[in-house]
């Protein structure tokens, strides 16, 4: 059994009983091949239900390396479960952050697999939806891999800003049809077409959500 399937094994009930997740549309999500999952992101709690919705298929992800990097048992213990939900632990601090996430994604839809992504770039301060950074376009235009719209709902109330342990209540996921952008093939390198790819996935995540929708990024809008 793979870290990923013992993981799903032992969380999934409990994960399940606590927050009684609710999927519409999983059969959008295609059976095989490199697949982008891009989505909202309302609290921590949404890269734990991700994976428990999609099926056997892991998801991967972008994560701080801070969560595996932990001492003692403790650590041990922290790092084992986060990778084995997927995540991969990058450096986003540096300055070089960005390009090493990027090419992490890269990697991950050329071997075939799903990886997940917030276009957001960090949590909502305030549960509305915020401009999506560029790098979903440009993964989708360098691999060609489809983008799967996704919009988590009610995670804002398991564990809001500020809050510690979770609370039991209902989530819904809903994943909207497939989105490709094959005509715009060899433009992954044109800011215009790069916003265009990233407006239009934010859109269908705005419509399946349900949120207001905020044209600033969301990192802007905690500073302030």
């Amino acid at each position: 059994m793979s870290r990923f399937a013992l993981v799903k094994a032992v969380l999934g009930p409990i994960l399940r009983l606590m927050f009684r997740p609710r999927v519409e549309g999983a059969e959008n999500i295609p059976g095989t091949g490199p697949v982008i999952l891009a989505g909202n992101h309302l609290t921590f709690i949404d890269s734990m239900i991700l994976p428990l919705v999609c099926g056997n298929r892991p998801v991967f992800f972008i994560g701080k390396d801070e969560y595996v990097t932990g001492k003692g048992l403790k650590g041990r213990l922290m790092a084992w479960f986060f990778t084995g939900c997927g995540m991969i632990p990058v450096d986003r601090d540096g300055g070089r952050g960005g390009v090493a996430a990027l090419m992490t994604g890269r990697r991950v839809l050329e071997d075939g697999h799903m990886f997940g992504i917030y276009p957001e770039g960090t949590r909502s301060p305030d549960g509305r939806l915020y401009r999506g950074r560029t790098g979903i376009a440009r993964l989708t235009l360098m691999t060609g891999a489809p983008v799967v719209p996704f919009a988590m709902i009610g995670t804002d109330k398991i564990q809001p800003n500020g809050a510690g342990m979770p609370r039991p209540s209902k989530v819904t996921v809903r994943f909207g049809a497939p989105m490709e952008f094959s005509r715009y093939d060899g433009m992954d390198r044109d800011r215009y077409v790069l916003r265009a790819v990233t407006d239009s996935v934010m859109t269908e995540v705005m419509r399946l959500g349900g949120q207001e929708y905020v044209d600033m990024y969301a990192t802007k809008a905690k500073a302030a």
